[in-house]
């Protein structure tokens, strides 16, 4: 069976886990950290509180991905 990525899912990927934050036909997003911007940083951009780093994956890559769980799935 294939891999479909999708939003929520948590994977690790080469040396990397993190939450998929993105997805389309092309490429997805692994979320691999947050962090809460401070006072100055809400200022210039306030419809977002937090700072993420994302890892981009490709399409050709998704069959190295590593399923872990799913963020409805833990409750």
């Amino acid at each position: 069976m294939i891999y479909k990525p999708q939003v929520d899912d948590y994977v690790n990927w080469k040396d990397h886990e993190g939450w998929i934050y993105f997805v389309s036909p092309e490429y997805i997003t692994i979320e691999i950290g947050v962090t809460e911007k401070d006072h100055e940083n809400i200022k210039h951009c306030p419809i977002h509180k937090n700072t993420r780093c994302l890892l981009l994956c490709y399409h050709s890559q998704w069959s190295e991905l590593k399923f872990i769980k799913h963020r409805r799935l833990e409750k």
